[in-house]
């Protein structure tokens, strides 16, 4: 498959580019999107643009996008009730990107053959979409396994009751040694606690069930349908 990765840093799409291939069972080729996005509100404004370019300009099969949740409201069961939109959800707004700019785009059509293939492939209608929201950060997927308190139950617990049990700098601090860690030192940090679980990913499944478990759910759905 032909994937591309939208997060809010190289780091995270460094990190998210193992945990996919984990998910699929099979590597993959990366497409780059022509756009760059840091933080959230960049993530979201330019989705349209690079599906745009995406779904015109390349072969890509799909977009994996994940942003972290940080404040805002955790994606929940309820949300994916037929026509639920809740606004204050980025796994929600996002999905409603994806579903605007995919709309108004026309149909691809099969592309040619190679000759030395065996059978034929044909180009996916649109861009596949695939979302997934760290809560309340990247760095909260990396500890999963090293520390059982760092879940999204224990996230959305504290939220509720209006004091929440840990920071993103905490957590910062406990993946890279300091707040503020240079860019190299991040990927290398972010790969290196992603690639504990050795393929395996039923304890980032079990302990971030919305977040983590969205985007793997999305992700499967394609595995499915590719092997029909």
């Amino acid at each position: 498959m032909k994937l591309a990765l939208l997060s809010e840093s190289p780091a995270d799409e460094a990190a998210l580019s193992v945990l996919v291939g984990y998910v699929l069972g099979a590597p993959f080729t990366r497409v780059q999107p022509t756009l760059r996005a840091r933080g959230w509100p960049s993530v979201e404004q330019v989705l349209p643009a690079i599906l745009r370019h995406l779904h015109f300009n390349t072969e890509a099969d799909g977009l994996i996008v994940v942003v972290d949740s940080d404040s805002s409201v955790v994606h929940t069961p309820q949300h994916e009730a037929p026509a639920y939109h809740h606004p204050g959800c980025r796994i929600c707004r996002l999905r409603t990107v994806f579903r605007r700019t995919l709309k108004n785009l026309p149909l691809n059509t099969a592309h040619p053959t190679p000759a030395n293939t065996a059978h034929p492939q044909v180009r996916r209608e649109r861009v596949l979409r695939a979302v997934g929201l760290a809560v309340p950060a990247m760095e909260a997927w990396y500890l999963c396994g090293r520390d059982t308190s760092i879940t999204e139950a224990a996230w959305t617990q504290g939220q509720a009751a209006g004091r929440v049990p840990y920071s993103r700098s905490e957590l910062k601090w406990r993946v890279y040694g300091t707040e503020r860690p240079t860019l190299p030192h991040e990927i290398k940090r972010a790969v290196q606690e992603v690639t504990r679980h050795q393929g395996d990913v039923r304890r980032l499944e079990h302990d971030f069930p919305q977040g983590f478990g969205s985007l793997a759910r999305d992700l499967r759905s394609w595995r499915a349908e590719s092997s029909c």
